[in-house]
């Protein structure tokens, strides 16, 4: 049976979502009261005609309705384009989630994908023992150990076998990491999954990206990891 509580793999900042071109479709042009004269003296001449000669509509009133209509009319045009500024908003998030595929990252969670190896990231805010428990899909203890980790980042690889030596199957495992100081306080212990982005599902809003089975959004993402030889395990 092989563990390792070591120092995270050197790490380096997620890729950028590149510079490429979005064409958007305009939407279809409306002949309105702002951009059309003619319109606007058709409008005008109609309300004039259908008036009652005994009681004809204030001039004040008159021209405050005609602002309204212009106020409508705009806001039809903002909203017209505020819907393609969010088109352009899912192209780009769609354009950075596809950066991703093939590369190792770090995410926040617990649940990691077993295929002869599996890796946990560790953060500490101090020196700490940790009592680390690894579970199937069922609850069913796996495996548990105790390790002395460092303040700040670790990492952890599980090689499948049990405490008794016996080899799992691939599949789902939860980590849990309890910690304890030198004067027996409890210490907080955050965990990431580090996996490969295998693809991601484009129809989604955001796109999800898939790692060992589980669906994570980008802004779970907290570093990739620079491809290089895995962490030494020992015996």
């Amino acid at each position: 049976m092989s563990v390792d509580a070591t120092m995270p793999t050197p790490v380096v900042s997620a890729p950028g979502t590149g510079g490429s071109s979005t064409n958007t479709t305009a939407s279809t042009a409306t002949t309105g009261i702002a951009d059309n004269f003619q319109t606007f003296l058709t409008l005008l001449t109609t309300q004039l005609q259908n008036q009652n000669p005994l009681d004809p509509l204030d001039t004040n009133q008159f021209t405050q309705q005609l602002v309204q209509f212009a106020g409508v009319e705009q806001q039809l045009k903002s909203n017209d384009q505020l819907k393609a500024l969010v088109d352009v908003e899912k192209s780009a998030q769609a354009t950075q989630a596809l950066v991703y595929v093939g590369n190792t990252v770090a995410v926040d969670g617990s649940k990691a994908q077993f295929d002869k190896s599996a890796t946990w990231n560790f953060k500490s805010d101090k020196d700490t023992t940790a009592t680390i428990t690894i579970t199937n899909s069922t609850g069913q203890t796996a495996y548990t150990g105790s390790y002395t980790l460092k303040q700040g980042g670790s990492s952890f690889v599980w090689d499948g076998r049990g405490n008794d030596g016996v080899q799992w199957p691939a599949g789902t495992y939860t980590l849990t990491a309890t910690g304890k100081d030198s004067t027996g306080n409890s210490v907080a212990i955050s965990t990431e999954v580090q996996g490969i982005v295998d693809s991601v599902d484009l129809t989604s809003s955001p796109p999800l990206l898939s790692i060992g089975g589980q669906s994570y959004t980008t802004d779970k993402i907290k570093r990739v990891v620079r491809s290089s030889t895995p962490p030494a395990t020992g015996s």
